[in-house]
């Protein structure tokens, strides 16, 4: 765990952090090498702490604090902490902040994996977990339970990429006592860096945007440096470290970073206005379509840009057949990698749910979502209509 560097460093463009943030001089490489090690030498035997011990399941190797230090400044947060992937980050944050007998109210519309955590996991640990049910945050405090600990929502809802008044939890977190925890994995730090609105931590699954090339399992948590060191530890009985080669990987993804969202939510903005068009089409999900409308005036200011990922719904035997039809976009769960991905997520991410629970947050058959990548939008957009087309 490491802290951003110096003032003058946090005062670059985020174009320029991304490529020279928190960078170590190894003897002269401009690249981070790899230190392939678990261990290291003890050079002052009389520091007898554990702080002192060099070993990677600690996170402490060269690759992870320098890999740290520049997402640090890039999420403008005191501490960050690289997990083995983003259930890893969301999980040890979980466990640590909320004791037995406390609880922690969600969102609706989760992430699956979330989802499963907090209906079957977190209940064993003696956590309480209670989930809205509405968007609407003014309705929150009637029904959140008293010994709630943490609000915990998401940047953008998967698969429908809502907005919700993220202000409003923050100031409602405050009013009750309570850590706001954010996902931030569909914005991440270039369209949206949560800090600025007040939230405590933040959790990325960096296996999408920052890592950005679909190969690395990784996860973050970023926010206040006390709350970090706390989940650093539990993560050290855990075990859920990254190694030192996946570090690396990530660091290079990080590099092109903002290029990569930019072109993403193009794309995406791109594919959302055709679809929106299209005879076959019933809904487009997608907030940067119409901002004023499906973005809170409270947040709209934060948002720069809304994405790579949009869903939008036809039929179900067309839904079906559609992901056989693509050629260019790849049927295949995750986002945030360089090529266009399409998945239903009644068969995927949310296929643990009841179809009664799915209906419930929107999920139908017919919803199709779809994690733009880096191709030129011409070209994805050919490959939809040509896969829309009847016949």
């Amino acid at each position: 765990m490491t802290k951003p560097p110096s003032v003058p460093e946090r005062r670059l463009q985020l174009e320029t952090l991304a490529v020279h943030g928190a960078h170590a001089d190894i003897e002269g490489a401009v690249a981070t090498p790899i230190f392939q090690t678990s261990t290291y030498r003890t050079h002052d035997r009389r520091d007898l702490s554990y702080d002192a011990v060099r070993y990677s399941r600690l996170s402490n190797g060269p690759n992870h604090l320098i890999l740290q230090g520049r997402l640090a400044l890039l999420t403008g947060t005191e501490a960050t902490l690289v997990c083995a992937s983003g259930m890893a980050a969301i999980s040890a944050s979980l466990i640590t902040l909320v004791a037995p007998g406390e609880r922690i109210f969600f969102q609706r519309g989760l992430y699956g994996g979330t989802q499963m955590l907090a209906a079957q996991d977190l209940p064993r640990f003696g956590i309480g977990c209670d989930i809205a049910q509405s968007d609407d945050v003014a309705t929150w405090r009637a029904v959140i339970q008293p010994g709630t600990r943490v609000i915990y929502v998401e940047a953008m809802a998967n698969p429908l990429v809502t907005i919700i008044d993220l202000a409003a939890v923050v100031a409602l977190a405050r009013e009750i006592g309570a850590l706001a925890v954010i996902d931030a994995t569909f914005a991440s730090p270039i369209n949206l860096r949560p800090a600025t609105l007040g939230f405590d931590l933040e959790v990325h699954s960096a296996t999408k945007y920052l890592n950005g090339h679909s190969d690395v399992i990784a996860g973050v948590v970023a926010g206040r440096g006390e709350l970090v060191k706390r989940i650093l530890t539990t993560q050290n009985h855990l075990g859920g470290c990254l190694d030192p080669h996946a570090c690396f990987l990530l660091e290079r993804g990080l590099k092109t970073l903002p290029l990569r969202v930019r072109q993403q939510n193009a794309n995406a903005l791109a594919l959302a206005t055709f679809l929106a068009a299209h005879p076959v089409v019933t809904r487009v999900h997608y907030p940067g379509l119409n901002p004023a409308r499906f973005v809170p005036a409270a947040v709209r200011d934060a948002f720069h840009g809304y994405g790579g990922v949009l869903s939008f719904e036809v039929s179900a035997a067309l839904a079906a057949q559609l992901l056989g039809r693509l050629e260019l976009a790849v049927h295949a769960p995750s986002l945030g990698g360089p090529e266009t991905l399409v998945t239903r997520p009644a068969t995927t991410s949310h296929l643990g749910l009841s179809v009664a629970e799915r209906a419930a947050i929107g999920i139908h058959d017919g919803v199709v979502r779809v994690a733009c990548g880096i191709e030129a939008a011409a070209d994805i957009i050919a490959d939809f209509a040509q896969a829309l087309t009847p016949g």
